[in-house]
């Protein structure tokens, strides 16, 4: 069995195709580990097909779908020639713990394209990043990235023990499934999907990808060490600033006088202790400079996890208009990063960019309608007559408390869903005319990126971040001691 060498840096999967399939490319072309996001990808293949896929990438990485019949379908239902000419984007089914036929096609398909993209015209490592708390899209979602050949799966924002034997499933061809935490529940409720039951005679022999925990903690790299079955093949060991959702502060929520979580010794992970796992491991969150992987080497790590310095190249799936408007601030000086304790449905602190005209702003948060169309983020909730219904903390007070929600969860909730999207330059257009603002999140650790820039005045791409990135290792090879199965 050939072996394959551990990338020193993994470029991380930020937010809604920000880690953009071209970006993952380029860092696999230089033999580290690009990652694509892996949230909403369904959605985000659903609205490139309609406003006409204009490159062709869409429709060249469906003609290599196995089940051209489902490729077609998709194509039929979303492709329109030239685009949608600023009408409304049509609504995409929305996963549920038992979602549709329609559903789980277009998230197989959307998690193919995606990584099959990364992944055309080289050998180099491809990963995609799911969010544990976005569970009923990870079954298909996997088995979507698993048809291109995903080489490695991260998750974080929860507990993935689960994914390790969904993994091993899907790759035997077995049906892989997944807990669904359901509000209320008075039972144990799953969301489950068959290879053979959708794709039929077109299922390939699937690869078993290799899974990195995202974790916070010492205690929950244990946890999940534990147990053989829900192992994971290495850690990224994320710290407080790094981008996207964070886990919150230890004990009682303590705020500064900007609203922000306070984190303690409490909420810093014991690195001696997660190195005597035996397992490899990365660090991640204020890690994105020459100086910081060589930290990183020299305490055993394999690696770092970078995603800030990533989300600023060029190689951004990032708005034109929106990265223009990041790096404009970011050479001034007065790029902030605020890591907000309400904004995101979950209950996760989430970090957002201060933009003007984008949800950071109050202004521009209390003039949006609340609407959740889109649903990601939304949570299953039993009724009292033990039916499911699904509620979010984002949509219309009185919708959701009407749904037994609490109005105090309400409160300076965002849309991420929505202003994700419109990050990448695919918002919503609405009949009434509101066209969805974008809700940008970066990192708080921006010293990597303001050196870089001073080197590269006019922008980096992807490739000169890891460039950079990697003359802070000692040599060729440091980090690369280690070695995994192909």
């Amino acid at each position: 069995m050939s072996v394959t060498p551990l990338p020193v840096v993994i470029q991380g999967g930020m937010g809604v195709a920000v880690s953009s399939w071209w970006m993952a490319a380029d860092v696999a072309r230089s033999g580290h580990l690009g990652v694509v996001s892996g949230t909403a990808l369904d959605a985000v293949l659903a609205r490139r097909l309609q406003d006409g896929d204009p490159q062709g990438h869409a429709r060249r990485a469906l003609a290599h779908f196995p089940d051209q019949a489902m490729a077609q379908r998709i194509l039929d239902k979303y492709f329109k020639e030239g685009g949608r000419d600023g009408a409304p984007y049509r609504p995409n089914p929305t996963l549920t713990v038992s979602p549709s036929t329609a559903a789980v096609e277009l998230s197989v398909a959307g998690n193919f394209v995606e990584v099959w993209l990364a992944k055309e015209g080289h050998d180099g490592l491809v990963g995609i990043n799911f969010l544990e708390k976005i569970q009923m899209a990870t079954p298909t979602a996997a088995l979507g990235a698993m048809l291109a050949d995903v080489d490695y799966v991260l998750m974080g924002a929860g507990i993935p023990r689960e994914i390790p034997k969904l993994l091993t499933d899907l790759a035997a061809g077995r049906p892989g499934g997944i807990t669904i935490d359901v509000a209320g529940a008075t039972k144990r409720y799953t969301s489950t999907v068959d290879p053979v039951e959708v794709m039929g005679e077109y299922l390939p022999q699937l690869r078993r990808p290799q899974f990195l925990a995202i974790v916070s903690l010492h205690s929950l790299a244990s946890y999940l060490y534990r147990d053989e079955e829900i192992r994971p093949e290495g850690f990224i060991v994320e710290g407080p600033p790094a981008g996207g959702h964070s886990a919150p502060p230890r004990g009682k929520m303590q705020l500064d006088d900007d609203g922000q979580p306070v984190y303690g010794l409490r909420d810093q992970p014991d690195l001696r202790k997660i190195a005597e796992l035996g397992l490899p491991f990365w660090l991640a969150g204020a890690y994105s400079s020459p100086e910081k992987v060589a930290e990183a080497l020299q305490i055993g790590a394999t690696g770092v996890q970078c995603g800030t310095i990533f989300a600023l190249s060029t190689d951004s799936g990032l708005a034109p208009a929106v990265r223009a408007q990041l790096m404009e601030r970011l050479t001034s000086g007065s790029l902030s990063v605020r890591n907000d304790p309400r904004a995101s449905p979950t209950g996760f602190p989430f970090k957002v960019a201060r933009l003007p005209g984008t949800m950071s702003q109050p202004e521009v948060y209390h003039a949006r309608p609340r609407l959740c169309d889109l649903s990601y983020l939304r949570t299953p909730y039993e009724r009292p007559n033990g039916t499911l219904g699904y509620r979010c903390a984002s949509e219309p007070e009185d919708a959701y408390l009407k749904k037994g929600g609490n109005l105090e969860d309400t409160i300076g909730r965002k849309c991420l869903c929505n202003g994700l999207m419109a990050n990448i330059g695919i918002g919503q257009e609405r009949k009434d005319g509101y066209h969805e603002l974008p809700a940008v999140t970066l990192g708080q650790d921006l010293d990597g990126p303001a050196a870089l820039l001073e080197l590269h005045p006019q922008g980096w791409t992807a490739t000169q971040a890891v460039e950079w990135l990697m003359t802070g290792a000692s040599d060729a090879g440091a980090g690369r001691d280690r070695s995994v199965p192909a």
